[in-house]
Order: C-alpha cells, then structure tokens, then sequence
C-alpha cells in the first residue's frame, strides 16, 4: 500500500507564525507579511486561512512591519494606468460619520481650488448607520470613478477624484465586508488607509483608536512615506474634532514627530447632528448657512492639511492661513 500524504499550502506557514501559542508565536515581518498578502490578492488563500490569520493578527495588534508588508503586497496587485497623474496628497476614507456631516469634504474643495491634487479612497457599508463618502459625493453630484484610470482622468480633469476601494482591489473590499461575519474589524481596515496607489509625496491619516497612531507612523517610515500626518479624528475620519486639543504625529523624510494643536472652539462638547442633512454642505460653501462647529471642522482639518503639505510654518500659522483659505474659496462651485 502507498501512502500518500497531503502536501502543506504555501500560505499555512504564515498561519503557524501567528498561532503557535504565548511562547512561541511571533510577528510577519515585513518580508512575510508582503508575501502573505500577496497570495491572498492572487486569489491563492484559502477563505479559512484568510480568516485565522486576520483574527490572530486583531487579536495581538498589528505591527509596523506588518502594515508596511502588507501595503507592499497589495500593491503589487495594481493596475495602473500606463501614465498616472501626480498626486500632491492621499486622502483616505474608510470610517464613515456618524455624529456629523463629512466637514472634511469642504476642506478637501478647498485645497483643490487652491491647486492641490488629491486622490481620495475608500469604502462604505461595512458599519450600519453611518453615512460614508460615496453616498455624500452622489448627493453633491460627484460621481466617483470605477478603477484607477479613471481616477487618473479625472484628477487631470478637476483635481479631484474618489475611487472606492473595489476600483483597487475587488478582493481587499470583500475582506473589509467580513466585519459582519467575525464581528470585529481586521487589518485590512488598517493598512488600506495607507494604499497611496499613486505615489503621493503626501499622505494623511485619520483613525479612531488612538494606540494605531504610532503603527501608521512606524509604518510610513518603512514604507520610504516623505511626509505623512496621522491623527485621531471625528468618528474615525481626517476631520479636526475643533472642541477638543489634538496631536498630530508626523513622519517627514524619515524623521518622526508630534505636534500639539489647541482647540478652536470654547464649548467642550461636541454636538450630535439629528438630521444628518448631507444638502447643509451646500449651504455651509455657498455661505447661505452659518454653523460655528462646521466651519471650525473645516478649517481645523485644512489647517492640518496645509502643515502637512509644508504650506505653514507652525500650527498658528497654519489655524491663519486656513480660516483666509476658507474665506477666500471659490463659492460659486464645490470642484474647479
């Protein structure tokens, strides 16, 4: 009788790193996290495989080396145009607003008036009973576009474009989705922030957990990021919560730092929007409408923005700058 026994998948060995137990289990390091997820985005995991290694990594916290390998092996996956537009900053959009309309979004119109070229990505739906960034942009009558091509058509077009994550990496959205089956965000929801598929010298993070804020930045440096800025903000998003004093920590050509920004606004309780009304953004812009909290949400958020970009020289000057910036913007249209 021969005895044949079965051959063990190439991915269970990353599996066995991450689960041998409180003594013998370690961390991917960069080179295995890129490898690992590379397999996964060719479609070469099996879905339980994919699973145990996303729990075992939500359970002890990712790494740095983790991210950064990670973000390499997605990247490897990508489709990109043969000549893509140059991108000045990366905006990630993955959490969603709960308590308050994506200000965001208004600082965001604004730095592009002013020339800034911004790619902004996310995804939606994986958290019931937040409005996300797809839905709002429809509503303003921004379309988004369908993969990176487009993208790169219409930031040559308007400055602007928003690609939900599918337009990336189909099977990344699919892993995002399962927060419904394991009942807790995985990696994915970490590392995605950090895609950068264009290459822009600038990249800003928002994140809810304050604890993932040294990840992001440990992750920037091993990625060779030239300047990125990651802080807490409002409900997870790259929004100034202006109530509250914020640290922003940064990475600029491999050097960390951290500021500390003052609060904008005296009242130290932030206000829940009932109606979450997605039409105010319209008239907050146009100026037919003013609200104390939202306009303090914008130019807080393009305040960091313009430190970040190296457009002020400490965080006064760039409160300074953004509330002119503000003021000075283009109200007869949302995008040039």
């Amino acid at each position: 009788m021969v005895c044949t026994m079965n051959l063990e998948h190439p991915f269970a060995q990353y599996v066995r790193i991450l689960g041998r137990g409180k003594n013998l289990s370690r961390s991917l390091t960069e080179e295995e996290a890129e490898a690992a997820m590379a397999i996964i985005l060719r479609g070469e995991a099996r879905p339980e495989q994919i699973g145990a290694m996303m729990m075992l990594l939500r359970v002890k916290e990712e790494d740095p080396e983790e991210i950064a390998g990670f973000v390499r092996g997605a990247r490897s996956t990508f489709e990109l145009p043969l000549a893509p537009s140059e991108v000045d900053l990366d905006w990630s959009s993955y959490a969603g607003k709960r308590q308050q309309l994506p200000w965001f979004l208004l600082a965001v119109f604004t730095l592009v008036g002013e020339g800034v070229r911004i790619f902004m990505h996310g995804t939606e739906g994986h958290t019931p009973g937040r409005l996300y960034t797809r839905g709002a942009l429809k509503t303003l009558s921004i379309e988004p576009a369908s993969n990176l091509t487009e993208s790169s058509n219409q930031i040559n077009k308007v400055g602007f474009s928003y690609l939900p994550l599918e337009g990336i990496s189909k099977i990344l959205r699919d892993l995002i989705d399962l927060r419904s089956i394991f009942g807790l965000r995985s990696p994915v929801h970490t590392f995605a922030r950090m895609l950068n598929p264009f290459s822009a010298q600038f990249l800003l993070q928002g994140i809810f957990h304050p604890n993932y804020m040294k990840i992001h930045q440990g992750a920037a440096k091993l990625l060779g990021q030239h300047h990125m800025a990651v802080f807490r903000g409002e409900g997870g998003e790259i929004e100034r919560r202006p109530n509250k004093p914020l640290t922003v920590d940064t990475v600029h050509n491999g050097n960390f730092e951290s500021e500390n920004w003052p609060p904008l606004l005296t009242e130290p309780r932030q206000p829940k929007d009932l109606a979450m009304d997605i039409t105010r953004l319209k008239e907050i812009w146009y100026g037919d409408e003013t609200d104390p909290y939202a306009i303090a949400a914008v130019t807080g958020t393009l305040a960091i923005s313009l430190k970040l970009l190296g457009k002020a020289s400490d965080v006064v000057d760039a409160q300074k700058k953004a509330e002119k910036m503000w003021r000075d913007r283009n109200r007869k249209r949302l995008l040039p």
